[in-house]
């Protein structure tokens, strides 16, 4: 006889362009879905896909078995978790939260002490791979959290996630793998923005760009996304806003110092992510080229 798992009630803190794709495929995935956002057209686009919505966080930790954190920054973590309305607050022993945000490993152990003593379980896990892994259920997860808490959860993070590492059991561990990454991917982007402009400056048309550098030993998904939406010249609703990517590059650097690590290219990314966001600070990562267009006299383009 097949063994019937009872369904989790999961609770959603943060409908963003990824923490939304995430809940509902949450959904699809089976679960009870219940989501808080301070944008009511989030919680009704949630609504439309069958998911629930909660008046309060409070609300929200009382009904839920799992609550994922998908919010920008530490402070508001801090806030949503340990907060007079918080999680810590609402959520009954036993029940896990799912921290999804990106943020310093040290926000991350600073939230996590108080819910163990209070008996709750906590998963650092941040994600990567964009709204379109988020959308696609490809995200890849990077879980810092107990073995028996980490295998417990399996199905939940394979609802929103294909690539499911467990990275260590000190709550803190997955941010420090993340911020490595965002180092990695930060410096790369800017490396493609140089590349595209450089080529297209000595006139080198952007089609072969595409084709060439995707087929070459640095071809990559990364790479030929962010050709093709700088060419289209998509600068905006792609997802990856630049904000984003600047406040991960902090936490990079800002752990780099902890460690007494030379930075050299990651700093250089961190600056030319600081003037695009005193440019275009309402726009995505690829906006940046734009900046190394004016400098050059040129545009990148098809």
């Amino acid at each position: 006889m097949t063994e019937i798992r009872p369904v989790k009630r999961i609770g959603f803190i943060g409908l963003g362009d990824m923490g939304l794709p995430m809940a509902c495929n949450l959904i699809k995935a089976g679960f009870e879905v219940c989501g808080f956002d301070l944008r009511t057209n989030r919680l009704d686009l949630l609504k439309k896909d069958g998911g629930k919505i909660a008046s309060s966080i409070s609300e929200l930790g009382k009904s839920s078995d799992v609550v994922f954190v998908m919010v920008m920054t530490g402070k508001q973590v801090s806030e949503i978790i340990l907060g007079d309305k918080g999680l810590i607050n609402s959520m009954q022993q036993g029940k896990t939260i799912i921290l999804s945000s990106t943020i310093s490993p040290l926000d991350a152990r600073e939230v996590s002490e108080p819910l163990i003593k209070a008996g709750i379980k906590i998963i650092d896990t941040p994600v990567s791979g964009g709204k379109s892994g988020a959308e696609n259920g490809s995200l890849t997860m990077m879980a810092a959290a107990s073995k028996e808490t980490f295998d417990e959860h399996q199905d939940v993070l394979k609802g929103v996630g294909e690539k499911i590492f467990h990275v260590g059991e000190e709550i803190g561990m997955g941010q420090t793998v993340k911020a490595a990454l965002q180092a990695l991917i930060g410096s790369t982007f800017t490396a493609i923005f140089e590349s595209l402009v450089l080529g297209a400056k000595a006139g080198v048309r952007g089609e072969v760009m595409h084709e060439v550098f995707g087929a070459s030993g640095v071809g990559s998904p990364l790479l030929k996304n962010c050709s093709k939406l700088i060419m289209d010249r998509a600068f905006k609703g792609t997802g990856s806003q630049i904000q984003t990517m600047y406040k991960d590059l902090g936490i990079s650097m800002d752990m780099a110092k902890q460690n007494g690590v030379a930075m050299f290219t990651t700093a250089a990314a961190y600056e030319l992510f600081q003037s695009g966001i005193s440019l275009f600070p309402e726009e995505d990562n690829w906006s940046i080229v734009r900046l190394l267009e004016q400098i050059a006299d040129t545009e990148v383009k098809w």
